[in-house]
């Protein structure tokens, strides 16, 4: 089973538009104009599941821009709190077992 990983939500575009599509255009590798459609349907998922370290730097890059923005948890879809374990406070309540979710915790089945 693969182990889940972390979405990059981009819930808003704040006040620095355009630097907020080049933000995105940075993170997602899309054209200019197809980075300021994707900002113009917020909230929208920026970046698919991925590693944490990936997540934190895509929506930091982002934030960065001005954009606002969550990290989920692919496991439980839980909002993810950065810089402290456990990530959020709520339990996993996704397809995978408990004990693999960085969300609620340290994960004990890697």
């Amino acid at each position: 089973m693969e182990e889940p990983g972390f979405r990059v939500l981009l819930t808003g575009a704040g006040d620095r538009k355009m630097e907020a599509v080049r933000a995105i255009r940075a993170v997602t590798g899309l054209s200019l104009w197809n980075s300021k459609l994707l900002l113009a349907e917020a909230p929208v998922e920026i970046e698919a599941a991925g590693w944490f370290e990936a997540a934190v730097e895509a929506a930091r890059t982002l934030e960065d821009a001005g954009a606002r923005t969550r990290l989920l948890c692919d496991c439980c879809g839980c909002p993810i709190r950065r810089g402290a374990f456990p990530l959020t406070s709520a339990q996993c309540t996704g397809p995978w077992p408990a004990a693999i979710c960085w969300a609620s915790g340290l994960p004990t089945a890697i």
